[in-house]
């Protein structure tokens, strides 16, 4: 008999949700010379969060390890199938169509942040410039197709995913769930991003109007 189990550790959910964050932010304050600081804080840090995520991808919990959603195109297809049949098929952890978004965030938030910086150093021009302003909308496009995914398969799972990824728990075979949280490790990582936040407006950047570096711009300012 399934039953709540815990499926998701505290720092990963921490992680999913000040990513979201970080970008969100990052992404509106790109084109405003304003909240230019606000914007490269944020792109600092989401490539913190990544840089985290993928050490955790090693050395986390079950469900958070890269090997538990490594899916073969194959296997992609046929969950793709089983939901066009209505038939979808149940995972404990990331699904294939989750596992895919993930390794694209990944991938789009390391490399817009790493263009970011480069920019700042007065290298690469109008060619980096416009290369760095279309990872942050390949990155937008993922976010939204796993939105939708999100709230497709939550429907035809009958299971709430966005509320799984706060209390962390998903309903399962017992035998399934994860024995520990390590919630200590989610509280350091919520404490280090909320004192990088405090010391980085307290260095004075957030009223200066000098150059910064653009982590995820898009658009002329």
């Amino acid at each position: 008999m399934n039953q709540k189990i815990l499926v998701w550790d505290v720092p990963t959910r921490v992680f999913h949700w000040l990513l979201a964050l970080s970008f969100t932010g990052a992404f509106l304050t790109a084109e405003s010379e304003r909240y230019r600081d606000i914007h490269v804080m944020l792109g600092y840090t989401l490539l913190g969060l990544i840089a985290f995520r993928l050490l955790w991808g090693f050395a986390g919990t079950r469900y958070a390890r890269f090997r538990s959603f490594q899916f073969s195109p194959a296997e992609l297809g046929a969950y793709l199938t089983s939901l066009v049949r209505s038939e979808p098929r149940h995972y404990v952890g990331h699904n294939p169509a989750g596992s895919l978004a993930i390794w694209l965030l990944l991938l789009l938030g390391f490399t817009s942040g790493v263009t970011g910086l480069v920019l700042y150093q007065d290298i690469g021009g109008d060619t980096l410039e416009e290369l760095h302003e279309f990872l942050a909308y390949a990155m937008l496009t993922v976010v939204g197709v796993h939105l939708a995914g999100v709230v497709v398969s939550s429907l035809m799972h009958r299971e709430n995913l966005v509320r799984a990824m706060i209390t962390g728990r998903k309903p399962a075979d017992p035998d399934a769930g994860i024995k520990r949280a390590h919630a200590w490790l989610g509280v350091i990582m919520l404490a280090a991003v909320v004192a990088f936040w405090g010391g980085y407006s307290g260095t004075g950047l957030m009223a200066s109007g000098g150059n910064s570096p653009v982590v995820v711009q898009h658009g002329d300012d």
